[in-house]
């Protein structure tokens, strides 16, 4: 007996110790079977906005009168205040890095990256931390940017310029250069800026099983538009403890709790 791993898929086989490099007949047919298993597991595609990390302890601005870790939204989450003070807005995203490093996903992540095992499972998030994918979600869509990346302030989105900070280092000294000779900003997408990976997430949306929505009060736009892409038929799943604004269907349920309580609720009914 032996096995092999396929991303998430083990296939065992008998034969003995095949080379799967030489197509050994057994082992083509199971990857064969499995791939197809893969192709018709439903879709599900889940949209997470601030209430999901609250309960890893990061704060959002939208429950803190416009401040937002004190600081005021315009200064620090705009691109006027990336051009009115780029120090203070680098300062500010070194802190907010030093503040997620410390930070866990919680259970309402971790049921998320679980539903993997039943459902092909695509995560958009406005979120810029990384706890989903720290959870174990494999297909991460992130709208707004990533917390511990930076670019070029001249083209974010030029791969050439994109670094991912590490954990032993992620901090930007104020004034560092990208490789085009502009300063260093934080991969994050300000308000008053476009959303370049709406459109992917909106395609995703629009192939979805099933559709949940988990902390988000659905008043950001672009993002809160995803809901319409979803297919009619397809059932959607929202868990907020507050009142969302969003058009209710046959297939809608409101579960009024956080994101834990409420993942391990859906989590039971899902995985059926």
């Amino acid at each position: 007996m032996h096995f092999k791993k396929f991303g998430k898929v083990t296939i065992f086989s008998s034969k003995g110790n095949c080379d799967l490099k030489k197509k050994c007949y057994f082992c083509t047919l199971l990857i064969k079977h499995t791939t197809l298993n893969l192709h018709f597991m439903k879709k599900i595609v889940v949209l997470t906005g601030a209430g999901m990390s609250v309960e890893s302890g990061l704060k959002t601005f939208r429950d803190a009168d416009g401040l937002w870790e004190n600081y005021p939204v315009q200064q620090v989450a705009t691109h006027d205040g990336w051009l009115r003070d780029p120090n203070l807005v680098t300062e500010f995203y070194n802190m907010l890095r030093r503040k997620c490093l410390d930070t866990k996903p919680n259970e309402g992540h971790r049921l998320v990256a679980e539903l993997e095992k039943y459902y092909d499972v695509t995560v958009v998030t406005q979120n810029v931390d990384n706890l989903h994918e720290a959870a174990g979600s494999t297909k991460v869509i992130h709208l707004h940017g990533e917390l511990m990346k930076v670019c070029s302030s001249i083209d974010p989105y030029d791969p050439r310029y994109i670094k991912t900070l590490t954990r032993e280092n992620p901090e930007v000294v104020p004034g560092t250069k990208a490789g085009d000779g502009s300063l260093l900003r934080p991969h994050i997408v300000f308000f008053q800026e476009a959303v370049p990976m709406i459109e992917v997430a909106a395609r995703e949306c629009s192939k979805a099983d099933i559709f949940i929505i988990i902390g988000t009060s659905l008043v950001v736009y672009p993002a809160a538009g995803l809901v319409h892409y979803v297919p009619p038929k397809a059932p959607i799943y929202l868990i907020d403890p507050g009142d969302v604004r969003v058009q209710e269907t046959d297939g809608f349920k409101h579960l009024k709790m956080g994101a834990s309580a409420g993942m391990k609720i859906l989590f039971e009914e899902l995985k059926g």
